[in-house]
């Protein structure tokens, strides 16, 4: 019983001192920031220099998972589920580490990856990034891997026999210092994927001086509706930029 309790401490809500920002820029807001550094600018909000118009996401980092877990389990530990012929840590040929993290006796496993970076600190952003995706788990910092509400105010879990309620809408919400609320992780990164490729159309069509307008079209989009709403017709859209930008090209002889 004092176990379970223990570990229920883990999804209690990380306080805001401790969630940090990250910059999650496109292909091309990164290939414009190369091109030109004053594209960029030294962002307010996590610190880094970027272009201006990034998505941020929230995330708790290595030193906040770090205390949270040793004020669970003074004892809790990690290890790589394999080891190479020299005894260390086995990287996948992805470059990532599956690990398996043990709180209060309970091992739960992980995955980290530092996005094909190399050198030390690759090691130890993999390294972290595995903690916090098996802490995940056990339900440390779920909130905000789910980017929604979890457990809406007012929702209730239906009895025997009852049918389901629905759950109460909630509020249309703006973004707030450039935080998509409402849209998952995995969508936000679906919508950075058809930037790009909205951007490698336009470049193949020789038509780049059209991209801005079209970039900043779909961002104001994903700052008003839903990720259904605005992902379906942007990868419509996407593959007629696609086959226009080919069909603009002179066949090779």
């Amino acid at each position: 019983m004092e176990r379970i309790e223990a570990l229920k401490k883990l999804r209690e809500p990380f306080p805001a001192h401790q969630i940090s920002k990250l910059p999650k820029p496109t292909k091309a807001q990164t290939d414009a920031v190369k091109a030109d550094f004053h594209a960029g600018i030294r962002c307010n909000l996590c610190g880094a220099w970027h272009h201006p118009k990034v998505v941020h996401l929230d995330y708790v980092g290595h030193a906040a998972l770090t205390d949270r877990l040793l004020d669970v389990d003074l004892e809790w530990e990690w290890r790589p589920m394999s080891f190479d012929n020299e005894g260390l840590p086995r990287y996948d040929k992805n470059g990532g580490l599956w690990i398996y993290l043990t709180i209060c006796g309970v091992t739960k496993p992980g995955y980290g990856n530092a996005e094909g970076k190399t050198g030390g600190d690759a090691v130890k952003e993999i390294i972290g990034d595995a903690l916090r995706n098996a802490a995940m788990r056990f339900g440390c910092a779920l909130d905000l891997w789910h980017k929604g509400d979890l457990h809406p105010e007012g929702y209730e879990e239906p009895k025997a026999n009852e049918p389901a309620r629905e759950t109460p809408a909630a509020p249309a919400d703006e973004p707030e210092s450039g935080v998509v609320k409402g849209w998952t992780i995995e969508a936000q990164e679906m919508f950075s994927d058809l930037q790009d490729k909205i951007y490698a159309a336009f470049k193949d069509a020789g038509k780049l001086d059209k991209h801005p307008a079209e970039a900043e079209k779909w961002r104001k989009r994903m700052a008003s509706d839903t990720a259904e709403n605005v992902l379906v017709p942007m990868a419509k859209f996407v593959d007629k930029l696609t086959e226009a930008a080919k069909a603009s090209k002179p066949e090779a002889a």
